[in-house]
């Protein structure tokens, strides 16, 4: 048996069961959360397990960089224990060579890791959520009122008395037009528009033309074409956190035509790329915390696992919090946390037994 896989025989084992564990102990605690509802409205115990096997991906999401972090920060210091390194450093096998293969695991993984985010997560999420709001009948009104939409940095004007989401129907609709010195062009008045087989159909319109500072009457509607989807008039702001990164690029690009504030979104999005690299940052971590003991290997562990992890959270929530108040900018409120516990853990292996 070669190191490599002597390795991988300690590491394996050990990252199953604690992606197991810490998967389980997430989807219970949801199940927790909701009991009472769910005892509330009768909701039939295989209902509740499709709900939490819904869930299942999510845990699995949150506990992959926990897991990986315990599995590799418990095998090395295992091995520390039980002297085996000592015997391999001896054979003059480097720290960073024997660790080598967790390392490059680790990159696979990360780049792993954002794809299955990116394509099973956020699908099993979102279904989850939309299953359990209707076996708890919480029903979201997406109706809207006093709705104004800007397009082409303020040249085009929606504005709406009322949206009704139930008939997709616009009214008191007013569309304004305006050249690139921000003058009226032209004016729509109409009672209403409704969304027809992907287009807006209006009813009781009035248009209004401005030339040499004169108003005319009009038929020419164009430039007043409604451009955007019904969803955008609806009362509510997407999560871009729940949305896959081309879903997610299409609304930002919708914020920043309309000249919506879209630091914390952008942020958020930034994210979906940063994230995936702290299973290498764990990794990271975990080599360089090999070897500081060798009582209660367990023990430690977990607790360097544990506080590591929340150092990295509380991190990333302080810099994401940043972000949104525009005190950095959206790229750095994703990637610093990265960088600095890049730099902890070069540290940690300079300083690191080998």
């Amino acid at each position: 048996m070669t190191l490599y896989s002597y390795l991988a025989k300690k590491f394996f084992p050990v990252f199953l069961v604690s992606l197991s564990f810490f998967s389980f102990i997430l989807v219970l605690l949801d199940l927790l959360i909701n009991i009472w509802s769910y005892i509330t409205q009768a909701v039939p115990v295989l209902q509740i397990l499709h709900v939490s096997l819904l869930y299942v991906p999510k845990t699995i999401s949150f506990a992959i960089p926990l897991a990986i972090l315990f599995a590799a920060s418990y095998s090395l210091s295992d091995l520390n224990a039980k002297n085996e390194m000592f015997a391999i450093f001896a054979s003059g096998i480097s720290l960073i060579r024997f660790t080598f293969p967790l390392l490059m695991f680790s990159i696979i993984a990360s780049f792993g890791f954002l794809y299955f985010e990116d394509r099973v997560v956020v699908p099993s999420y979102n279904k989850k959520l939309l299953v359990q709001d209707i076996l708890l009948q919480n029903t979201e009104n997406k109706n809207n009122n006093q709705v104004v939409i800007l397009l082409d940095k303020g040249k085009i004007v929606y504005k709406a008395d009322y949206y009704d989401d139930e008939s997709k129907k616009l009214h008191g609709l007013t569309v304004v037009l305006r050249d690139d010195e921000m003058k009226l062009q032209k004016i729509l008045q109409a009672t209403s528009a409704t969304w027809r087989e992907d287009t807006w159909l209006y009813y009781g319109e009035t248009i209004f033309e401005i030339k040499d500072n004169e108003i005319f009457v009009t038929k020419d509607i164009s430039g007043l074409e409604i451009r955007e989807k019904p969803e955008v008039f609806q009362s509510n702001v997407v999560n871009v956190e729940a949305e896959n990164i081309e879903d997610s690029k299409i609304y930002l690009e919708h914020l920043e035509r309309t000249g919506l504030p879209m630091a914390e979104s952008l942020s958020i999005y930034y994210k979906k790329f940063s994230f995936p690299f702290i299973i290498s940052i764990v990794v990271f971590l975990s080599i360089g915390l090999s070897g500081k003991t060798k009582k209660n290997v367990l023990l430690v562990s977990l607790a360097s696992s544990l506080g590591s992890a929340v150092l990295f959270y509380v991190t990333q929530m302080i810099t994401m919090l940043m972000a949104k108040f525009s005190v950095i900018s959206p790229l750095m409120g994703a990637w610093f946390p990265v960088f600095l516990f890049v730099g902890i853990s070069l540290v940690l292996l300079r300083y690191s037994k080998t």
